[in-house]
């Protein structure tokens, strides 16, 4: 599809994807508040919970990292409809077995299931990518980052609340609201990728997360693009895996102070992916962009090393700040490079490495966090993390050469291809 004649897309499609993304966070936070109590039930010795709900976390990420390539792969052979479809389907099973439980197994069945179907994040970008023109996508990424902000913000909330009824409920709310949204896109989601761009088959390589992995390395528009993310993602890791832990010994802040501190970054974040992204794209570029959110993620990660050292809540205040805004820049920005990289028929399976790698981080990110602030300090997640995105911002411009080639490439395919579809349609 020509660029420059793609139409704007639809209001209701739109509507569609940003009530799944929403749905999405808010269904993966949901579990926070609720995930020891559950657990609880079914652990005879207290000492064993911990570890427990970490492999109850674990085991959602694991499921991603398998299933993101094969669902990118199918919907780029089959068309972006009847996976998302799918996705919607077993992620309201899990949440219902989860509501359902009984026993312990059930729960990971839940969380197994909704892992391997819930990693449908790689195909709504590529259903993006689909419809939306380049020179727009940063735009709607961002607002899906916003709305992934916002979810970040009431998925706790709401699972808190809801509990106080049972701990089912918000479970059983969350699958029957799932179902609602699985309506919805049967009736109001079109299929987004043509059948003339679809791929003609399935190697079974592409289903293997690891093979998919190094395949889409290989690409040399792509390589360093995803050496940054993983680096961004690994860093991040910090906040989410430690923050709690670091804020308690540094600042002796109890969990209701440290969910303060996450309700500011989220509103920080919503600010900048919904009003100051598209601003900054117009009149900067995503390229450019990317790097100011880099600039600021690093010294962000700098103050919050430093609370360690002095204790100062205003300190960790104005970190979270900083990080809220260079992660809302940050995240859209390389999405968007990602997909002007890669073409029609390639971006549900890069889209799907993409989450692969991400699920990657995500799964060895706690594990280091934890062994350097036990074993080097409790500022070495932070300056570690400092330097993690300063490799990812070396990576950046080690991606600009390959870059400037895969763009003047698409141009030059453009210019060629144009005369042909136009005698084809005068025929």
């Amino acid at each position: 599809m020509n660029t420059q004649t793609m139409e704007r897309p639809n209001h209701k499609v739109i509507f569609f994807i940003i009530f799944t993304t929403f749905l999405n966070m808010v269904g993966l936070t949901l579990i926070i508040p609720l995930a020891p109590f559950l657990v609880a039930r079914y652990v005879g010795d207290s000492n064993n919970i911990g570890l427990t709900v970490g492999w109850l976390t674990s085991a959602y990420a694991i499921c991603q990292f398998i299933a993101a390539p094969g669902l990118g792969a199918f919907s780029d052979r089959f068309g972006r409809r009847p996976i998302m479809l799918l996705c919607l389907l077993g992620s309201a099973g899990g949440y219902l077995l989860l509501g359902i439980g009984g026993s312990l197994w059930v729960l990971f069945l839940g969380r197994i299931i909704d892992g391997l179907t819930g990693a449908n994040g790689a195909i709504l970008n590529a259903y993006i990518a689909d419809i939306v023109p380049p020179t727009e996508r940063g735009k709607y990424f961002g607002w899906l980052g916003a709305v992934g902000a916002i979810s970040v913000i009431l998925g706790p909330t709401v699972g808190g609340f809801m509990a106080k009824l049972g701990y089912q409920l918000p479970f059983f709310a969350a699958s029957g609201v799932l179902f609602i949204n699985l309506l919805l896109g049967f009736f109001f989601m079109p299929e987004s990728l043509p059948k003339e761009k679809r791929t003609a088959s399935i190697n079974l390589v592409r289903l293997n997360p690891i093979s998919t992995v190094k395949d889409i390395l290989t690409m040399p528009q792509l390589r360093w693009l995803l050496v940054a993310i993983f680096l961004t993602t690994l860093s991040f890791i910090a906040i989410s895996a430690n923050i709690s832990l670091f804020a308690k010994d540094s600042l002796n802040w109890d969990t209701t102070t440290v969910g303060t501190l996450f309700s500011v970054f989220g509103v920080s974040s919503l600010v900048a992916q919904a009003v100051v992204l598209p601003w900054l794209i117009k009149h900067l570029g995503t390229l450019k962009v990317t790097i100011v959110g880099l600039i600021f993620a690093i010294i962000s990660f700098l103050l919050m090393s430093l609370v360690a050292v002095v204790a100062s809540p205003l300190l960790m205040y104005i970190a979270f700040i900083l990080l809220a805004i260079g992660e809302g820049l940050i995240s859209p920005s390389l999405l968007d490079l990602i997909t002007r990289a890669t073409d029609a028929r390639s971006q549900g399976k890069v889209l799907g490495g993409n989450q692969s790698l991400q699920s990657l981080a995500n799964m060895a990110g706690p594990l280091y966090v934890g062994g350097v602030y036990d074993n080097v300090g409790h500022a070495a997640p932070y300056l570690s993390g400092a330097g993690m995105l300063l490799l990812s911002l070396g990576a950046l411009i080690l991606a600009l050469p390959a870059l400037k080639r895969s763009e003047a490439d698409k141009a030059t395919d453009s210019v060629i291809t144009a005369p042909v579809v136009a005698l084809q349609n005068d025929v």
